[in-house]
């Protein structure tokens, strides 16, 4: 059964960084590629960054320029290096496949961006 375990999150003022750390457990299968995901109170989840085993990178345009999305050396393992924090970013930070498998939703890591 695969795992999707998230972590990083925490409060952060506005202008601050965080990084974010995902690892997939449970297959021996590498996915072709995955993605942070986020969603903040009251709105739909939505795909902020996603990276392909061959290092295709997209962004949304909310967080181009400001967050980075790499590959781990271990598989299934991704990470989010957020910069530039601002109040629009606070949501619970989930990885996935993309696009994304129903069963791989885990828990997610909060990001409050807050003074």
């Amino acid at each position: 059964q695969v795992q999707m375990v998230e972590s990083g999150g925490g409060l952060v003022q506005p202008g601050g960084s965080l990084r974010l750390s995902c690892t997939a457990s449970g297959t021996a299968i590498s996915f072709n590629a995955m993605g942070w995901y986020r969603q903040a109170p009251g709105k739909e989840r939505e795909l902020v960054a996603s990276i392909t085993s061959r290092g295709v990178i997209n962004y949304a345009d909310s967080v181009k320029g400001r967050f980075t999305i790499s590959r781990g050396n271990a598989r299934n393992t991704i990470y989010l290096q957020m910069n530039s924090l601002n109040a629009e970013d606070t949501a619970v930070y989930y990885c996935n496949t993309v696009p994304s498998t129903r069963a791989y939703w885990g828990q997610g890591t909060q990001v409050t961006v807050s003074s």
